[in-house]
């Protein structure tokens, strides 16, 4: 299962001290599931609160899927997510946007 690089920034887009700010108050809501797995990957679900979905700045969008992009780690950590080294975000849940797939 390989990531869709185009679905991605091309770079990592930090972000600012005020879009920081703005997402701090969401932090302590993100939820994690448990670890899950088949026989090549280990998986887990990260569901953000959905009203942090209006204060994650436009540019972390995929307008044309309704979600966000698929996020650098350097991205999804700046959002509060944390987890330990080696996660990948590859896919978003499209009918819940604020789930986020990591393997």
């Amino acid at each position: 299962m390989d990531i869709d690089m185009s679905r991605r920034n091309r770079r990592p887009r930090p972000l600012t001290d005020s879009e920081r700010a703005r997402l701090e108050e969401f932090i302590e809501s993100i939820s994690y599931s448990n670890r899950y797995s088949d026989s090549e990957f280990e998986y887990r679900h990260v569901q953000l609160p959905k009203a942090m979905l209006k204060a994650i700045p436009k540019e972390y969008h995929d307008v044309s899927k309704g979600t966000l992009k698929l996020l650098w780690e350097e991205e999804w950590r700046a959002l509060g997510i944390t987890q330990s080294l080696g996660w990948e975000h590859y896919e978003v849940h499209e009918p819940e946007p604020h789930i986020l797939l990591f393997k």
